[in-house]
Formats: structure tokens, sequence, C-alpha cells
């Protein structure tokens, strides 16, 4: 064997192991969104509560958002703006009634998570994402990223009507 045939079956194996771990920790480099190249972190759904919301109308959703440690520090100590490395996921499902809990109380009022919907991921890194105030932003549904274009650009839009004391950021912190 020659030797560029060693160094060049090691330089391939070192791309294909580099490429796997990536996966193996969810940093899919093709599971990231468009602009702003957000994949979702690895372990978020371990991440700490930061509050519930129900959103109604055409939504008609139950959404838990979860921080990362850098996030809850924030949170916790009102820090605005959100440091650098803060995190923020938004996991939502469909707003369903609960029939079996509905039959015990004999009445209609208990409401639970139904199908998963969609999980948005909020990233501050304000050099990175200066043009969007600090915030990157991608939403995924059953795992894999939604590649609109289209609707990934309507975050910040959204986020921008906040007053500025609350850096883009909808969701406070339910302690």
């Amino acid at each position: 064997m020659s030797v560029w045939y060693i160094r060049g079956t090691a330089l391939a194996s070192a791309f294909l192991m580099t490429g796997l771990i990536a996966i193996a920790d969810g940093n899919d480099a093709s599971n990231t969104s468009p602009v702003y190249d957000v994949g979702l972190p690895p372990g978020y759904r371990d991440w700490q509560v930061i509050g519930v919301a129900h959103e109604a109308g055409a939504l008609n959703d139950i959404r838990v958002i979860l921080g990362n440690d850098i996030a809850m520090k924030a949170y916790r100590s009102a820090t605005r703006p959100f440091p650098d490395g803060s995190i923020i996921a938004r996991l939502a499902w469909k707003y369903v009634p609960s029939a079996e809990n509905n039959a015990i109380f004999g009445q209609q009022q208990s409401f639970v998570a139904g199908d998963p919907t969609n999980v948005q991921i909020d990233v501050k890194d304000s050099t990175k994402y200066a043009a969007s105030g600090g915030w990157g932003y991608g939403q995924f549904e059953n795992g894999r990223v939604n590649p609109s274009v289209d609707l990934i650009n309507t975050c910040f839009a959204c986020h921008d009507r906040l007053p500025k004391s609350e850096d883009l950021v909808f969701t406070r912190y339910a302690p």
C-alpha cells in the first residue's frame, strides 16, 4: 500500500467519524434552519421549564417553553438582554379535551397535550445574528427542520414587535 492510500483512507475515516459524532450529538448539519442555521440542541428535552402557554385561535395549541442553563440564569436574575449562548426551546402540541378526565369530572373542563405540532428554537448570538436583534431561529416538525425561508423570516418580524426591554422574547418566567 502506498503512503497516499493510507493517508487518504485515514482522512476519509476522520471525516466520516466527525460526521457520525455530530449526528449522534444532535448536530446534524443537514437539519438546520434556513437563514439562521439553527439546529435542535442536544438534550433540549431535559432543560428546565421557563413557562407554559396556550395559544387559541387557528393554532389552538399548548406549549412548554424550556431554557438551557444560560437562559435560566438570565430569567432568574431578570437579566436583559439575554447573554450570548442563551437558548430557548418551545415545544407545542395540539390542545385537545381529555374524554377520560372529563368523564370523571362530569363536565368538559380538562384539556391535555395531543399530537405534537412543532418545536421552535431561539439561539442568542449577538454577533452571528446581529441583523435580527441577536437571535437566530429554527422550526422543526417531527424532528426535522421546516425548510421554508418564508416561514423562518416571519420569526424576527414577529419578535421585533415586542418592547426592546424584553430582548425579543415573548415568554415570561413562571417560577
